[in-house]
């Protein structure tokens, strides 16, 4: 008599999940917003369609989710942990590496629907910028969230505008070098030069 074979364990429900969210990001990145369906999904994971609903209820859920997930890549580009050099590269590079998924969050910012929907940290950000500016002298009068505006918009959409319609075919890595030092050049204000 044989031995019965390993059995085979089931992933956890996090690792599916975030197994099928990387993979709806790739799919987003190589076919556009059109490609992610919840049958392209499970064929591109390799699962059943229920797995997928299981995670994700609907197509727009699942949109949904991966434009949650943008948000929290794009959150290393404003945390105060990370240098300075480290968050403007990493929003570069992952503007530039994800095009079709920054359209998508392009289309939500101006689409009147409130930017909390689309980036879930800008709260946060108002005030963490807003506490910034009351200590600094000059400053208080400061309009903090037409400031993160801006901020959040240049960092987004800048790189993206200068890709395909300013220096097409430039490398990614000289981009991020271009911008890392224009960007660096207007956080010399002296009333940013600790963001």
């Amino acid at each position: 008599m044989t031995e019965p074979g390993p059995q085979r364990r089931n992933k956890s429900f996090e690792a599916t999940h975030a197994d099928l969210l990387l993979t709806a990001v790739q799919l987003l990145s190589e076919g556009g917003v059109e490609a992610l369906t919840i049958s392209g999904l499970a064929r591109a994971a390799k699962v059943n369609r229920t797995t997928v609903y299981y995670h994700f209820e609907s197509r727009e859920a699942l949109v949904a989710a991966v434009k949650s997930w943008a948000a929290q890549q794009i959150v290393t580009g404003f945390r105060p942990d990370v240098s300075q050099r480290e968050r403007i590269d990493s929003v570069t590079r992952f503007v530039l590496a994800n095009p079709d998924l920054v359209k998508l969050w392009i289309e939500d910012f101006v689409s009147g629907s409130d930017i909390r929907d689309s980036y879930p940290f800008w709260d946060a950000l108002v005030e963490g910028l807003r506490a910034h500016f009351a200590r600094t002298p000059g400053e208080e009068d400061a309009d903090v969230e037409v400031f993160c505006t801006i901020l959040l918009t240049s960092a987004i959409i800048g790189p993206r505008v200068f890709a395909n319609g300013v220096a097409p075919g430039e490398r990614i890595d000289t981009i991020v070098e271009r911008f890392r030092a224009e960007h660096q050049r207007l956080l010399r204000h002296e009333a940013l030069l600790r963001l």
